[in-house]
C-alpha cells in the first residue's frame, strides 16, 4: 500500500507549480482528482511541441509537457464559472482531504469556492493555494509566473556570466520558481494533514512562487543578509568556494577541428584541494600560503583560477575524470540530454519509466525520485483524455446517476 492511500484530492491548480505538487503527492500514493475546463483542460495540454505521436507517427493532443506533470491523477471536467459547477466543487469538496487552486487572488471567493466557504462544510478540509505573490502584501493582486518570480527574486541577479566577462542576467533552464513551490506546497501540505490527524482541523496554506524563490537564495541570501554585500553573477564559478566550477579541458584527438570539452571540478574541502593538486602533478600550489586555505583561495581567485585554467587544458576529459575520481576529487561530466538517459547511473537508479500507453508503446518518461522500502510510489502516466474519468467519479463519489451526469454535459457544466 501507498504512503498516502486513503487521501483524496480535489486538484484545481494548472500549467506547473500546483501539478508538481500534486503529482508528488499522487505518486505518494493519494487519488489525485484533476479538475480541468470543460473541451480546454489544462493549459500544458496544447504547449508543444512536443506532442506525443500514435503508432503510426501523426501528432496527437497530449503535449510531452502535460505528460511530464500529470502523472498518477484522474481528470474530471467542471465549469466552475457555472452555478451547477460551483455546486459540484462544493459536493466534492466534503468527500476530499486537500483542496489546491492556483487561480489569481479573489477568484475563489467570487466563486464560493475560498476556504471559508469550503471550511463550513468539510472542517477538516486542507486549502491550498498557489500564486504569483501571495494573498496579502501590495503585489497580491498581480499575475505571477516563474520568469518574474525568478527576476524579482534575486536569482537571475546572481546567475550568468560574470558582467567583465561579457555576461549578464540569466534565467534557470527550467522553471525553479514553479518547482520549488509545487514541492514546498506538497510539504505544506503533508504537515497540515498530519494536524489534521492530531486534531481534527483542516488549515490553509498560502504558497507564493516570490517567497519560495527568495527562500531558495538559501547561502546567498545569508551572505547577504550577514554581510550587507550584494552578490554578483559569477557564472559556473561558486561564490564562497574555489575551485568549484567549469573548466575547458583538452579536446580529444579523434574530435573535430574546433571541439572545446569541459568539466565540473568541485573541490569542496582544503584536504580535496590538496589532492587534486597533487593529481594535477603540481603539490606546491597546495602548499603556497595564497592558497592554503579556502579562504585564502577565494580572496586570490583570480590569481589561481588562470594557473588552473592553464593546467587544466593540458588533459583530456576522459583522463581527468579518471584521475580524479580514482583520488576522490568531486569532478563530473557536463551531459546533454542524450548523454543524460543514456547514463549507467541513471538506468541503474530505474528514472525511466516505460509504459503501455493508448498512443503509443513503450511509451518512455521521467521516473519520481522517491523511493521508499515499504511503500513504494505509484507510475502511471496521465490521464490521456480530457475528463475521462468525469462519469466514473460522479458516480464513484457522488452517487450521480447517468441520466444527471448527461444533463450537467448537456448544459456545458461538464
Amino acid at each position: 500500500m501507498n504512503s498516502l492511500h486513503g487521501i483524496r484530492i480535489l486538484d484545481l491548480s494548472r500549467v506547473l507549480a500546483g501539478p508538481w505538487c500534486t503529482q508528488t503527492l499522487a505518486d505518494l500514493g493519494a487519488d489525485v482528482i484533476k479538475v480541468e475546463r470543460p473541451l480546454v483542460g489544462d493549459d500544458t495540454r496544447r504547449w508543444g511541441p512536443p506532442f506525443l505521436k500514435d503508432e503510426n507517427g501523426h501528432e496527437t493532443l497530449e503535449s510531452a509537457y502535460y505528460l511530464g506533470t500529470n502523472r498518477n491523477k484522474r481528470s474530471l471536467t467542471c465549469d466552475i464559472s457555472q452555478p451547477e459547477g460551483q455546486a459540484l466543487i462544493r459536493e466534492l469538496v466534503q468527500q476530499c482531504d486537500v483542496f489546491i487552486e492556483n487561480f489569481k487572488v479573489g477568484d475563489m471567493a467570487r466563486y464560493g469556492l475560498d476556504y471559508a466557504s469550503l471550511k463550513a462544510l468539510q472542517p477538516r478540509l486542507v486549502y491550498c493555494s498557489v500564486t504569483g505573490f501571495g494573498q496579502t502584501g501590495p503585489y497580491r493582486e498581480r499575475a505571477g509566473y516563474d520568469y518574474a518570480a525568478q527576476g524579482i527574486g534575486g536569482l537571475m541577479s546572481i546567475t550568468g556570466e560574470r558582467d567583465d566577462l561579457g555576461g549578464g542576467p540569466q534565467k534557470v533552464g527550467v522553471a525553479v520558481a514553479d518547482l520549488f513551490t509545487g514541492m514546498y506546497a506538497a510539504v505544506a501540505i503533508l504537515a497540515a494533514l498530519r494536524h489534521v490527524e492530531k486534531t481534527g482541523e483542516g488549515q490553509s496554506i498560502d504558497m507564493a512562487l516570490l517567497d519560495t524563490q527568495v527562500a531558495m537564495l538559501a547561502n546567498l541570501g545569508a551572505n547577504y543578509l550577514v554581510s550587507g554585500k550584494a552578490p554578483g553573477r559569477a557564472g559556473n564559478a561558486h561564490q564562497n568556494i574555489v575551485p568549484y566550477q567549469v573548466f575547458e579541458v583538452k579536446a580529444p584527438t579523434s574530435a573535430a577541428p574546433g571541439t572545446r570539452d569541459h568539466l565540473i571540478l568541485a573541490v569542496g574541502n582544503d584536504s580535496q584541494y590538496s589532492k587534486f593538486c597533487a593529481v594535477a602533478g603540481r603539490p606546491e600550489l597546495a602548499s603556497e600560503t595564497r592558497f592554503v586555505k579556502n579562504a585564502s583561495r577565494v580572496a586570490h581567485r583570480s590569481i589561481l583560477v588562470p594557473i588552473l585554467e592553464a593546467l587544466m587544458l593540458t588533459r583530456t576529459k576522459a583522463d581527468w575524470l579518471a584521475a580524479l575520481e580514482a583520488a576522490q576529487v568531486p569532478c563530473g561530466a557536463i551531459n546533454n540530454f542524450a548523454e543524460v538517459f543514456a547514463d549507467p547511473q541513471v538506468g541503474a537508479r530505474n528514472m525511466i519509466n516505460t509504459w503501455q500507453h493508448a498512443h503509443q508503446k513503450d511509451l518512455r518518461l521521467v521516473a519520481s525520485p522517491l523511493k521508499l522500502s515499504a511503500t513504494p510510489v505509484r507510475q502511471d502516466f496521465a490521464p490521456p483524455q480530457l475528463g475521462e474519468h468525469t462519469r466514473v467519479l460522479l458516480q464513484e463519489l457522488l452517487g450521480y446517476s447517468p441520466e444527471k451526469i448527461s444533463a450537467l454535459a448537456q448544459k456545458g457544466v461538464l
